[in-house]
């Protein structure tokens, strides 16, 4: 097994190596490289490395250091302030996406539970995806970048929900109360993580701030600790690392914190791109391919479109409501773990769930290209454009 994971990662970051150099020269996301290099490599291609599983799992640890990155970037008062503006527009946005997702499922011959579940991930945008394209000029300083988070931070808590309807409707029931838990859990996790941040980890901060090591080990101790709880909680661990985030977003090592846990969040977030590509099942592409990029192209043209509509009033320009749109073109991550659970629970067929991760993919392709050409990012090709 040590021999497997060596081996396993070293085919991921030299074909990682290989591939990015051929999308820099045909002017390709990188995430896209990953992606492709999933699919040559894992069990249904190659097969070089067939248990994906493992490095998925690794790979996910890249978006719990996203998203306490992410928290650490945001001032709790602004955040809440924007939220109060973007929940219903995230609702009601969630809403459309979810009844045109169904609408195309039906008319392409599924049942109604697997098109109830296609019209459900389309509800969600990758958080990985906007955000590795959201520059921290972006982040910090412009409107755009908070209005983009809050309905990220807003459709991952839908998400949650949604999965937790899911585990109940596999076991019969409704889940009522696990989603009442789950209500009362999340205020309750934030509350403990101020209080202890105000009477307990900023004492410790500045008593020791000149010693880095330190400073780097309660960091991800405070991160990965409160995803636990989080978990523990019935809530999610990338919930918990954002709430972590938020805490200590106005504490002086909140810079220092998120400079050192970059090359960390890239390592492990290659490996999820890779893990995604390897998990497309590429033996029923023959009978999704057609309203895989008929629901594909329906997303990356209806979401700007009803984002630029829906933002008219709180977005800085009708062309920043555009961008916003842009940058939420793409199905999310979290679509995937919903398909997953609902097809591991037997409650949508093979053909549903394949339709699902391949127009994921697509709309994570294309959206990245889209981005990467047009707007500020940090990977842009134009410098005119690369904003880090």
């Amino acid at each position: 097994m040590h021999n497997d994971i060596i081996f396993s990662i070293f085919l991921i970051f030299s074909g990682a190596a290989v591939l990015a150099t051929l999308s820099l020269y045909t002017r390709q996301s990188l995430l896209v490289a990953y992606i492709i290099l999933g699919v040559v490599l894992g069990p249904f291609g190659l097969k070089l490395i067939d248990d994906p599983k493992v490095l998925k799992e690794i790979g996910d640890i890249g978006i719990i250091f996203l998203l306490f990155l992410l928290g650490l970037h945001l001032e709790p008062h602004n955040l809440l302030k924007t939220l109060k503006q973007t929940t219903i527009i995230t609702m009601m946005s969630a809403f459309a996406f979810a009844a045109i997702g169904y609408a195309l499922a039906i008319a392409g011959g599924f049942t109604q539970a697997d098109a109830f579940v296609v019209g459900a991930c389309m509800m969600f945008s990758s958080t990985i995806i906007a955000l590795k394209l959201l520059p921290t000029t972006v982040l910090h300083h412009q409107r755009t970048g908070e209005i983009v988070i809050s309905i990220l931070l807003m459709q991952d808590i839908i998400a949650i929900f949604t999965l937790l309807i899911l585990h109940g409707a596999s076991s019969g029931t409704l889940g009522w109360f696990a989603l009442l838990r789950a209500f009362i859990a999340l205020p309750l996790l934030i509350i403990f993580a101020f209080l202890v941040e105000r009477y307990l980890l900023i004492k410790i901060v500045h008593r020791f701030s000149r010693i880095h090591e330190y400073l780097f080990l309660v960091a991800i101790g405070w991160c990965l600790g409160l995803g636990q709880l989080a978990e523990m909680m019935n809530l999610s661990f990338e919930i918990g690392a954002f709430v972590a985030g938020i805490s200590i977003a106005q504490s002086p090592i909140a810079r220092f914190i998120a400079e050192s846990l970059r090359p960390i969040r890239d390592f492990f977030l290659i490996l999820f791109f890779f893990s995604l590509g390897a998990k497309i099942h590429l033996s029923l592409i023959d009978q999704i391919w057609l309203p895989a990029i008929a629901l594909a192209a329906l997303m990356l043209v209806t979401k700007p479109v009803i984002f630029q509509q829906l933002l008219g009033r709180i977005a800085p320009s009708k062309s920043a409501g555009w961008e916003i749109g842009v940058r939420l073109g793409q199905i999310s991550e979290f679509s995937l773990l919903v398909a997953y659970t609902a097809e591991n629970n037997k409650l949508i067929s093979e053909a549903a769930y394949a339709l699902i991760q391949i127009t994921t993919v697509i709309t994570f392709m294309v959206s990245s290209y889209w981005v990467v050409n047009r707007y500020p990012n940090p990977i842009a090709f134009s410098e005119k454009l690369r904003r880090d």
